[in-house]
């Protein structure tokens, strides 16, 4: 049994396969998965599981070099925004919400969330641990 809080096995083999540079999308609901990508889907119901828990969950295993929201998201649900920066992810990088959607398409995954909060999604960046 493992001893990460990380009990998924689709997500917990993505992060294990993941190389420096590769893009892990944490999603809300209504994030749309391009055609392609993978897509790991965690919702239940709305708000579970919640993105805050999902994000949290994925950092305990991943490595992250740096991170990348949309502009609406301080702008839409500031308290979300101002949270994730408790976690003290390195370099965040703020795009567009376009521009958000268009980098999704090069993902290894989706990690789809049963959130609801309007624009809850980030990419996380892999980095390497040496």
């Amino acid at each position: 049994m493992k001893k990460t809080p990380l009990l998924n096995i689709a997500l917990s083999q993505l992060i294990a396969s993941l190389g420096h540079g590769d893009m892990v999308v944490i999603g809300d609901a209504g994030l749309p998965v391009p055609p392609g990508v993978a897509l790991i889907d965690l919702a239940l119901t709305h708000g579970v599981p919640s993105f805050i828990d999902t994000l949290k969950t994925t950092l305990s295993e991943m490595q992250v070099e740096h991170h990348i929201v949309a502009d609406a998201l301080s702008d839409q649900s500031p308290e979300l925004a101002a949270e994730i920066t408790t976690f003290g992810l390195p370099d965040q990088r703020v795009v567009s919400h376009a521009e958000f959607k268009q980098l999704t398409r090069a993902a290894r995954a989706i990690v789809r969330t049963g959130e609801c909060t309007p624009y809850a999604n980030i990419i996380l960046v892999a980095g390497v641990v040496f």
